[in-house]
Protein backbone atom coordinates (compact mmCIF):
# COMPACT_ATOMS: atom_id res chain seq x y z
CA UNK A 1 0.00 0.00 0.00
CA UNK A 2 1.40 3.40 -0.98
CA UNK A 3 2.42 5.49 1.96
CA UNK A 4 0.61 8.83 2.02
CA UNK A 5 2.45 11.85 3.43
CA UNK A 6 0.56 14.92 4.46
CA UNK A 7 1.59 18.45 5.32
CA UNK A 8 0.33 21.11 7.63
CA UNK A 9 1.75 24.45 8.69
CA UNK A 10 0.06 26.11 11.64
CA UNK A 11 0.30 29.88 11.44
CA UNK A 12 2.08 31.27 14.44
CA UNK A 13 3.30 27.87 15.67
CA UNK A 14 6.05 28.42 18.23
CA UNK A 15 7.34 24.86 18.51
CA UNK A 16 11.10 25.05 18.03
CA UNK A 17 13.56 22.16 18.27
CA UNK A 18 16.43 23.31 20.52
CA UNK A 19 18.88 21.34 18.38
CA UNK A 20 19.38 23.14 15.04
CA UNK A 21 20.73 19.97 13.44
CA UNK A 22 17.34 18.28 13.91
CA UNK A 23 14.74 20.97 13.14
CA UNK A 24 11.09 20.37 13.88
CA UNK A 25 9.23 18.44 11.19
CA UNK A 26 5.70 19.54 10.26
CA UNK A 27 3.37 16.71 9.30
CA UNK A 28 -0.31 16.91 8.79
CA UNK A 29 -3.50 15.88 7.18
CA UNK A 30 -4.17 16.60 3.50
CA UNK A 31 -7.48 18.16 2.47
CA UNK A 32 -10.43 15.85 2.83
CA UNK A 33 -11.10 13.83 -0.29
CA UNK A 34 -7.77 14.52 -1.98
CA UNK A 35 -5.88 11.55 -3.46
CA UNK A 36 -2.50 10.24 -2.32
CA UNK A 37 0.37 12.63 -2.92
CA UNK A 38 3.04 11.99 -5.55
CA UNK A 39 5.89 13.85 -3.86
CA UNK A 40 8.31 11.79 -1.75
CA UNK A 41 8.15 13.59 1.59
CA UNK A 42 10.51 11.10 3.21
CA UNK A 43 13.30 12.77 1.22
CA UNK A 44 12.34 16.30 2.24
CA UNK A 45 10.97 16.71 5.77
CA UNK A 46 9.12 20.00 6.08
CA UNK A 47 10.35 22.39 8.77
CA UNK A 48 9.37 25.93 9.62
CA UNK A 49 12.95 27.08 9.04
CA UNK A 50 13.13 25.26 5.71
CA UNK A 51 9.81 26.73 4.63
CA UNK A 52 10.89 30.27 5.56
CA UNK A 53 14.19 29.81 3.70
CA UNK A 54 12.30 28.66 0.61
CA UNK A 55 9.92 31.59 0.91
CA UNK A 56 12.81 34.05 1.03
CA UNK A 57 14.47 32.42 -1.98
CA UNK A 58 11.21 32.41 -3.97
CA UNK A 59 10.98 36.20 -3.70
CA UNK A 60 14.70 36.95 -4.16
CA UNK A 61 16.03 38.41 -7.41
CA UNK A 62 19.44 36.89 -6.65
CA UNK A 63 18.20 33.81 -8.44
CA UNK A 64 18.50 35.71 -11.74
CA UNK A 65 21.62 36.90 -13.53
CA UNK A 66 21.24 40.61 -12.76
CA UNK A 67 18.98 40.45 -9.71
CA UNK A 68 15.94 41.74 -11.58
CA UNK A 69 13.76 38.61 -11.74
CA UNK A 70 12.55 36.39 -8.91
CA UNK A 71 10.33 33.32 -9.04
CA UNK A 72 7.51 35.54 -7.79
CA UNK A 73 7.73 37.84 -10.80
CA UNK A 74 6.20 35.16 -13.01
CA UNK A 75 4.27 33.45 -10.21
CA UNK A 76 2.22 36.11 -8.44
CA UNK A 77 0.11 35.17 -5.44
CA UNK A 78 -2.93 37.21 -6.41
CA UNK A 79 -2.97 35.30 -9.72
CA UNK A 80 -2.74 31.89 -8.03
CA UNK A 81 1.01 32.10 -8.56
CA UNK A 82 0.73 32.51 -12.33
CA UNK A 83 1.79 35.53 -14.43
CA UNK A 84 -1.38 37.61 -14.48
CA UNK A 85 -2.38 39.14 -17.82
CA UNK A 86 0.77 37.99 -19.64
CA UNK A 87 0.31 35.61 -22.54
CA UNK A 88 3.88 34.33 -22.14
CA UNK A 89 6.43 34.87 -19.40
CA UNK A 90 8.51 38.04 -19.32
CA UNK A 91 12.01 37.33 -18.08
CA UNK A 92 15.38 39.00 -17.72
CA UNK A 93 16.12 42.00 -19.97
CA UNK A 94 12.38 41.93 -20.78
CA UNK A 95 12.89 38.81 -22.88
CA UNK A 96 9.81 36.83 -23.80
CA UNK A 97 9.37 33.14 -23.18
CA UNK A 98 7.27 30.88 -25.38
CA UNK A 99 4.64 29.66 -22.90
CA UNK A 100 2.22 30.97 -20.34
CA UNK A 101 3.50 30.63 -16.77
CA UNK A 102 1.51 27.85 -15.07
CA UNK A 103 -0.14 28.46 -11.71
CA UNK A 104 1.54 26.96 -8.65
CA UNK A 105 -0.58 25.15 -6.08
CA UNK A 106 -1.32 21.59 -4.98
CA UNK A 107 2.05 20.59 -6.40
CA UNK A 108 2.44 17.68 -3.98
CA UNK A 109 -0.02 15.78 -6.16
CA UNK A 110 1.92 16.26 -9.41
CA UNK A 111 4.57 13.93 -10.76
CA UNK A 112 5.23 15.84 -14.01
CA UNK A 113 5.80 19.58 -14.29
CA UNK A 114 5.52 22.29 -16.96
CA UNK A 115 3.19 22.23 -19.94
CA UNK A 116 5.20 19.43 -21.54
CA UNK A 117 5.93 17.39 -18.39
CA UNK A 118 9.66 17.77 -18.97
CA UNK A 119 10.53 17.59 -15.26
CA UNK A 120 9.48 14.67 -13.08
CA UNK A 121 10.47 15.90 -9.63
CA UNK A 122 9.41 19.13 -7.92
CA UNK A 123 12.93 19.51 -6.51
CA UNK A 124 14.25 19.75 -10.07
CA UNK A 125 11.67 22.21 -11.34
CA UNK A 126 13.39 25.53 -10.42
CA UNK A 127 16.60 25.00 -12.43
CA UNK A 128 14.62 24.90 -15.67
CA UNK A 129 13.50 28.49 -15.15
CA UNK A 130 16.73 29.62 -13.50
CA UNK A 131 18.96 28.47 -16.36
CA UNK A 132 16.59 29.45 -19.16
CA UNK A 133 18.12 32.35 -21.11
CA UNK A 134 14.71 33.99 -21.56
CA UNK A 135 13.69 33.68 -17.92
CA UNK A 136 16.35 34.06 -15.19
CA UNK A 137 19.52 33.29 -17.18
CA UNK A 138 21.61 32.26 -14.20
CA UNK A 139 23.63 29.21 -13.14
CA UNK A 140 23.19 27.30 -9.90
CA UNK A 141 26.89 27.70 -9.06
CA UNK A 142 26.66 31.49 -9.23
CA UNK A 143 23.46 31.53 -7.19
CA UNK A 144 25.03 29.44 -4.42
CA UNK A 145 28.02 31.75 -4.33
CA UNK A 146 25.77 34.79 -4.01
CA UNK A 147 23.86 33.17 -1.18
CA UNK A 148 27.07 32.25 0.68
CA UNK A 149 28.18 35.89 0.58
CA UNK A 150 24.79 37.28 1.59
CA UNK A 151 24.34 38.66 5.09
CA UNK A 152 21.23 36.64 5.94
CA UNK A 153 21.34 33.34 4.11
CA UNK A 154 24.11 31.44 5.94
CA UNK A 155 22.16 31.79 9.19
CA UNK A 156 18.94 30.72 7.46
CA UNK A 157 20.62 27.61 6.07
CA UNK A 158 21.99 26.85 9.54
CA UNK A 159 18.52 27.16 11.05
CA UNK A 160 17.05 24.88 8.39
CA UNK A 161 19.81 22.28 8.07
CA UNK A 162 22.10 22.55 11.09
CA UNK A 163 25.11 24.11 9.35
CA UNK A 164 25.74 27.15 7.17
CA UNK A 165 26.71 25.02 4.20
CA UNK A 166 24.88 26.25 1.09
CA UNK A 167 24.46 23.37 -1.34
CA UNK A 168 22.41 22.73 -4.44
CA UNK A 169 20.33 20.08 -2.70
CA UNK A 170 19.52 22.32 0.28
CA UNK A 171 18.71 25.24 -2.02
CA UNK A 172 16.29 23.20 -4.13
CA UNK A 173 14.67 21.35 -1.23
CA UNK A 174 13.98 24.64 0.54
CA UNK A 175 12.13 25.95 -2.49
CA UNK A 176 10.16 22.70 -2.56
CA UNK A 177 9.22 23.05 1.10
CA UNK A 178 7.74 26.46 0.36
CA UNK A 179 5.88 25.36 -2.76
CA UNK A 180 4.58 22.12 -1.26
CA UNK A 181 2.60 24.02 1.34
CA UNK A 182 0.79 26.04 -1.35
CA UNK A 183 -2.41 24.07 -0.95
CA UNK A 184 -5.65 25.41 -2.41
CA UNK A 185 -8.67 23.62 -0.95
CA UNK A 186 -10.97 26.22 0.58
CA UNK A 187 -12.97 27.65 -2.31
CA UNK A 188 -16.72 28.14 -2.15
CA UNK A 189 -16.98 24.83 -4.01
CA UNK A 190 -14.97 23.05 -1.30
CA UNK A 191 -17.08 24.54 1.46
CA UNK A 192 -20.23 23.58 -0.44
CA UNK A 193 -19.04 20.00 -0.86
CA UNK A 194 -18.14 19.88 2.83
CA UNK A 195 -21.68 21.10 3.54
CA UNK A 196 -20.48 23.93 5.73
CA UNK A 197 -23.18 25.97 7.39
CA UNK A 198 -24.52 28.82 5.31
CA UNK A 199 -22.79 27.81 2.07
CA UNK A 200 -25.19 27.32 -0.81
CA UNK A 201 -24.98 27.47 -4.59
CA UNK A 202 -27.09 29.83 -6.65
CA UNK A 203 -29.25 28.36 -9.39
CA UNK A 204 -26.60 29.32 -11.98
CA UNK A 205 -23.80 27.76 -9.94
CA UNK A 206 -25.79 24.57 -9.43
CA UNK A 207 -26.57 24.37 -13.14
CA UNK A 208 -22.91 25.03 -13.93
CA UNK A 209 -21.87 22.15 -11.69
CA UNK A 210 -24.33 19.89 -13.49
CA UNK A 211 -23.02 20.90 -16.93
CA UNK A 212 -19.44 20.65 -15.72
CA UNK A 213 -19.90 17.10 -14.45
CA UNK A 214 -21.58 16.16 -17.72
CA UNK A 215 -19.20 17.80 -20.20
CA UNK A 216 -15.93 18.81 -18.53
CA UNK A 217 -15.15 16.58 -15.56
CA UNK A 218 -13.45 13.79 -17.51
CA UNK A 219 -10.37 15.96 -18.06
CA UNK A 220 -10.88 18.21 -15.02
CA UNK A 221 -12.12 15.89 -12.24
CA UNK A 222 -12.48 17.09 -8.66
CA UNK A 223 -10.80 17.60 -6.28
CA UNK A 224 -7.68 18.61 -8.23
CA UNK A 225 -9.75 19.69 -11.24
CA UNK A 226 -7.17 18.14 -13.56
CA UNK A 227 -6.53 14.53 -14.44
CA UNK A 228 -2.80 15.45 -14.80
CA UNK A 229 -2.77 14.00 -18.31
CA UNK A 230 -1.42 15.45 -21.57
CA UNK A 231 -3.96 16.14 -24.31
CA UNK A 232 -4.36 17.89 -27.63
CA UNK A 233 -7.44 20.11 -27.41
CA UNK A 234 -7.52 21.18 -31.05
CA UNK A 235 -6.09 24.68 -30.91
CA UNK A 236 -5.69 26.42 -34.25
CA UNK A 237 -2.11 25.75 -35.41
CA UNK A 238 0.41 28.59 -35.50
CA UNK A 239 3.06 28.99 -38.25
CA UNK A 240 5.73 27.42 -36.04
CA UNK A 241 3.73 25.24 -33.68
CA UNK A 242 4.91 24.33 -30.21
CA UNK A 243 4.98 20.53 -30.30
CA UNK A 244 4.40 20.26 -26.56
CA UNK A 245 4.88 16.85 -24.99
CA UNK A 246 6.62 15.49 -28.11
CA UNK A 247 9.60 17.76 -27.42
CA UNK A 248 10.22 15.65 -24.32
CA UNK A 249 9.20 12.16 -25.42
CA UNK A 250 10.17 12.48 -29.12
CA UNK A 251 7.07 10.44 -29.92
CA UNK A 252 4.84 11.44 -32.82
CA UNK A 253 1.72 10.56 -30.84
CA UNK A 254 2.61 13.28 -28.31
CA UNK A 255 2.76 16.10 -30.84
CA UNK A 256 0.63 19.09 -29.78
CA UNK A 257 -0.25 17.54 -26.43
CA UNK A 258 -0.02 19.71 -23.31
CA UNK A 259 -0.71 19.14 -19.65
CA UNK A 260 -4.31 19.60 -18.57
CA UNK A 261 -4.29 22.57 -16.15
CA UNK A 262 -6.25 22.70 -12.92
CA UNK A 263 -9.38 24.84 -12.98
CA UNK A 264 -8.95 25.90 -9.36
CA UNK A 265 -8.60 29.70 -9.17
CA UNK A 266 -9.00 29.78 -12.95
CA UNK A 267 -10.84 33.11 -12.89
CA UNK A 268 -7.75 34.73 -11.34
CA UNK A 269 -5.13 33.58 -13.83
CA UNK A 270 -5.87 34.81 -17.36
CA UNK A 271 -4.90 34.46 -20.15
CA UNK A 272 -5.44 30.80 -20.96
CA UNK A 273 -3.87 27.85 -22.83
CA UNK A 274 -0.16 27.03 -23.02
CA UNK A 275 0.52 30.14 -25.12
CA UNK A 276 -1.98 32.45 -23.43
CA UNK A 277 -3.97 32.92 -26.62
CA UNK A 278 -7.38 33.32 -24.98
CA UNK A 279 -7.94 36.39 -22.84
CA UNK A 280 -11.17 35.25 -21.20
CA UNK A 281 -13.05 32.17 -20.10
CA UNK A 282 -15.79 33.09 -22.55
CA UNK A 283 -13.30 32.66 -25.40
CA UNK A 284 -12.07 29.38 -23.94
CA UNK A 285 -15.58 27.96 -23.86
CA UNK A 286 -16.33 29.18 -27.36
CA UNK A 287 -13.18 27.41 -28.56
CA UNK A 288 -14.54 24.13 -27.22
CA UNK A 289 -17.98 24.87 -28.67
CA UNK A 290 -16.99 25.94 -32.18
CA UNK A 291 -13.23 26.33 -32.56
CA UNK A 292 -11.73 22.85 -32.11
CA UNK A 293 -9.55 22.06 -35.13
CA UNK A 294 -8.92 18.66 -36.74
CA UNK A 295 -5.26 18.67 -35.70
CA UNK A 296 -3.09 15.58 -35.50
CA UNK A 297 -3.53 13.67 -32.26
CA UNK A 298 -6.74 15.50 -31.43
CA UNK A 299 -8.07 14.04 -28.21
CA UNK A 300 -10.80 11.49 -28.94
CA UNK A 301 -13.05 13.15 -26.35
CA UNK A 302 -13.20 16.17 -28.67
CA UNK A 303 -14.13 14.22 -31.75
CA UNK A 304 -17.25 12.16 -31.19
CA UNK A 305 -20.40 11.40 -33.14
CA UNK A 306 -19.09 13.11 -36.25
CA UNK A 307 -18.58 16.46 -34.50
CA UNK A 308 -15.50 18.17 -33.10
CA UNK A 309 -15.65 19.95 -29.77
CA UNK A 310 -18.23 20.12 -26.99
CA UNK A 311 -21.72 21.40 -27.69
CA UNK A 312 -22.40 24.28 -25.33
CA UNK A 313 -25.39 26.59 -25.45
CA UNK A 314 -25.06 30.21 -24.38
CA UNK A 315 -26.94 29.36 -21.18
CA UNK A 316 -24.57 26.47 -20.46
CA UNK A 317 -21.54 28.67 -21.01
CA UNK A 318 -22.87 31.27 -18.57
CA UNK A 319 -23.59 28.56 -16.01
CA UNK A 320 -20.13 27.04 -16.40
CA UNK A 321 -18.49 30.39 -15.75
CA UNK A 322 -20.68 30.89 -12.69
CA UNK A 323 -19.51 27.49 -11.45
CA UNK A 324 -15.83 28.17 -12.20
CA UNK A 325 -16.05 31.31 -10.10
CA UNK A 326 -16.83 29.06 -7.11
CA UNK A 327 -13.35 27.51 -7.52
CA UNK A 328 -11.68 30.74 -6.44
CA UNK A 329 -9.91 30.19 -3.11
CA UNK A 330 -9.62 33.56 -1.37
CA UNK A 331 -7.98 31.95 1.64
CA UNK A 332 -5.11 30.70 -0.51
CA UNK A 333 -4.84 33.87 -2.61
CA UNK A 334 -4.49 36.07 0.48
CA UNK A 335 -2.57 33.72 2.80
CA UNK A 336 0.26 35.80 4.28
CA UNK A 337 2.42 32.70 4.71
CA UNK A 338 2.97 32.77 0.96
CA UNK A 339 3.41 36.51 0.50
CA UNK A 340 6.68 38.44 0.25
CA UNK A 341 8.53 38.03 3.57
Amino acid sequence: MKRVWMLFLIAGCSTVDPKPETPTEYTFKAPEGFPATAYRFENTPITQAGFELGRSLFYDGKLSRDGSISCADCHQQEAAFSHFDHDVSHGIDDRLGTRNAPALFNLAWHSDFFWDGGVHDLDLQPPSAIMNANEMDESLDRILEKLRKDSKYPAMFRAAYGTEEVTTARFLKSLSQFMLLMISSNSKYDRYIRKEAGVTFTADEQEGLRVFNLKCATCHPAPLFTDLSFRNNGLKPTPNPDLGRALITLRDEDRLRFKVPSLRNITESPPYMHDGRFSSLERVLEHYNSGVQATENLDPLLSQNGRRGIVLSDAEKRALIAFMKTLKDDTFLSDKRFSHP
